[in-house]
This record gives structure tokens, sequence and C-alpha cells, in this order.
């Protein structure tokens, strides 16, 4: 099996037409089992944004499977502030031109993977200390780990169990900062369900972290953005993934902007943790 993981596209103003246009060439290869994609297609949660993320993943859609969760940029939460309108309105646009399903699930031979929201809008149980988080920070909640858990528990015990999020539950390098909160809870329950690979982004910054316990080995891939909003001036990139019963080998495509073109970089190889 063969996944292409991308997040933060950021249609809109800091969007780069000639990186998405590179890779789109690439999905249409044809060489990609499962197109991931997770969280921030749009800028300013505005029609126009969404409306250029369902062309990618229509196009995408022709040949490969496609499952894309939302991100805090995907949320209106200020059609909502503390939900006082519920949560329908965050998410109107999102709905309408993207997906109707926020936590999706998709399965594929060999494999289930399991959407969970973490972009909850602002809302009291996504306040922290930091100001700056309001509207940022991202949340999963007790039932989300549950229903996540639930659906890998009906699964082969051999397929491989992918969780697609938007928010970094690892520490990113130059940022210094967990997209989440409570991020050991968070992935402490996703080593108890045996989750093999978790697709993230948020952070803006590529990354590639083995998370391993006693009883299981989680592999967290944090892609970087497609945009012009690299943290530290990194190009824009994704991750090709290619699965083996045994094995996980992740490889960053990045931009080259002297040569207009993606290249890929040394790859990054993993036993997976087997289960019976």
């Amino acid at each position: 099996m063969r996944l292409l993981h991308v997040s933060d596209l950021h249609f809109g103003r800091p969007c780069r037409p000639e990186v998405i246009d590179a890779t789109e060439a690439v999905i249409q290869s044809g060489g990609y089992d499962v197109v991931a994609i997770s969280g921030d297609v749009a800028q300013r949660s505005l029609s126009g944004e969404f409306q250029r993320a369902a062309a990618f993943i229509r196009e995408a859609s022709r040949v490969s499977r496609v499952i894309i969760v939302p991100g805090n940029h995907d949320v209106s939460w200020w059609m909502s502030p503390f939900h006082i309108r519920g949560t329908a309105p965050l998410y109107e646009r999102y709905r309408k031109y993207v997906s109707q399903e926020l936590e999706p699930v998709l399965a594929v031979d060999g494999a289930t993977f399991v959407g969970i929201n973490t972009s909850h809008g602002v809302a009291m149980y996504t306040l922290t200390k930091r100001p700056r988080d309001v509207s940022i920070i991202g949340v999963v909640q007790p039932a989300q780990l549950d229903r996540a858990a639930g659906e890998f528990a009906n699964t082969d015990p051999g397929a491989l169990r992918v969780v697609v999020m938007h928010h970094n539950p690892v520490r990113g390098q130059l940022s210094h900062r967990f997209g989440i909160k409570q991020p050991d809870r968070v992935m402490q329950r996703l080593g108890e369900m045996s989750a093999d690979l978790v697709l993230c982004g948020h952070d803006h910054q590529e990354a590639v972290n083995c998370v391993q316990t006693a009883t299981s080995s989680t592999v967290v891939c944090t892609a970087g953005t497609l945009s012009d909003r690299s943290r530290g001036g990194r190009p824009s990139s994704f991750f090709s993934i290619d699965i083996t019963p045994s094995q996980l080998t992740v490889t960053p495509y990045f931009w080259l902007d002297g040569e207009q073109r993606l290249n890929p970089e040394p790859a990054q190889c993993f036993d997976r943790f087997l289960r019976t």
C-alpha cells in the first residue's frame, strides 16, 4: 500500500499554485492507494477557498481513495463563539463544499483510517492559559478516542491502523509547541488502541516521530505545508508513505524553488508492531 499525506494547503492568499499543481501531478500519476489530507485546506474559511479545495479533492478521487478532516482554519468559529448557536455554524461551509463528514472512516484492503476532528472552534473546553491559543489549539475529547478505539477493534488484527487528525500531538522542533491539549493523554490512548500511524499537520514543519511503549509503536507524521507559511523558512512539502506487512517507509518530498519541482529526500523506515 502507498499513501500520500498532505496538510495545510491553505487555499487563499498563502497558497502556492505552482506547488499545488506539482502535487496534483504526483497524485495523478496513479501511484497512491490513499490520499490523506489532515486539515487546513482553507485560510479564512471562505467559500472560494473551499471550492478550490473541493476541486483538489475531486481530482485526487479520480485515482485514489481520499480521507480528509478539518483544521482550525477550516472552522468559522466566529459564527458561534463558545458554541452559543451550537456547533453546526462552525462547519457549515466546510460541509457544503468539502465533506459532510467531520470524522470519516475509510476502510481499504489491509488498512482502516479513522478521522478525528481536533478543531472545535472556541469553547470553554478549548481554552488554555495562553491567549494566543484561542481558536488555534486542538482538542481530542475522551468520547472521540473511545469512538476511534471502537472502529479499530472491529478490524483485522493485521490491518494497518491509521488516525488522521489536524493538530500535532508531538512537540514541534522549531515551535516547541504541541498542537493539542493534553498530548500525553491522547498519545497514551492511541497507543492503547494500537494505532500504527498518525497523520497530522498544523505545525507547518515536517517531522516524523516514533512513539513507543512496551505494547505499541506509533509513527507520527506531521506534514509540512504547501503554502508560503512554512516554519523556519522550510520548503513546502508532503509525505509519501509505503507500507508492507512488516515496515513503514516515510519519504518527504520538498519543493525546490530554484528548479521549480518536487524532490524526494532520504526516507525513514520503521518496523511495524505486529498484533496477534
